[in-house]
């Protein structure tokens, strides 16, 4: 089974200032496009490159997350530190998804040019960095998801698949 991890990373979601949006919006994009059962393992934590770290850590080896989708810490301010963190920890980056998400965006908004999200490999983990807010969650998601499932089966992953009316999962096709 499709082991999900999803990481609110967040000073103030993680002390309760606010409500976390990110990561049940992350949940629902799952619900919606992937085809056959999966299980979620979230946190919610403060923008701390340590706690950040040792969270992506714990889900690709001890939760064994086959996929880790973070949300917030993606930006130019101090505390933004996802990416920084999730480059510490995986063995393979994957410029293409950063380049791909920041892309889609700026069809919305200018200031996506500020956006850090990128996506590596660790172990049998694929992580992808998203930016916070839901609508920019379910646009990035939209756009590189057709590649990951065939990402995941790549590094030693589960095999599994997407709601084809939903998002076409693209593998390539066997001689």
């Amino acid at each position: 089974m499709l082991r999900v991890g999803i990481v609110t990373v967040s000073d103030r979601a993680s002390t309760g200032v606010y409500e976390d949006r990110g990561g049940p919006a992350i949940r629902e994009y799952m619900a919606d496009v992937l085809a056959g059962p999966f299980e979620i393992d979230a946190r919610v934590i403060p923008d701390e490159r340590p706690i950040i770290e040792a969270t992506l850590i714990d889900l690709a080896d001890q939760s064994e997350c086959a996929l880790i989708v973070t949300t917030g810490g993606t930006g130019p301010a101090l505390r933004d530190v996802t990416p920084e963190a999730t480059e510490a920890v995986c063995s393979k980056m994957l410029p293409g998804f950063g380049e791909l998400m920041r892309k889609v965006s700026l069809e919305k908004v200018p200031t996506a040019i500020l956006s850090r999200q990128t996506a590596g490999v660790r172990g049998r983990s694929l992580v992808i960095n998203l930016p916070g807010q839901p609508k920019a969650i379910r646009e990035c998601l939209d756009a590189v998801f057709a590649a990951v499932p065939y990402c995941i089966e790549l590094i030693g992953g589960p095999v599994f698949d997407t709601r084809p009316e939903r998002i076409l999962a693209f593998r390539p096709k066997k001689w």
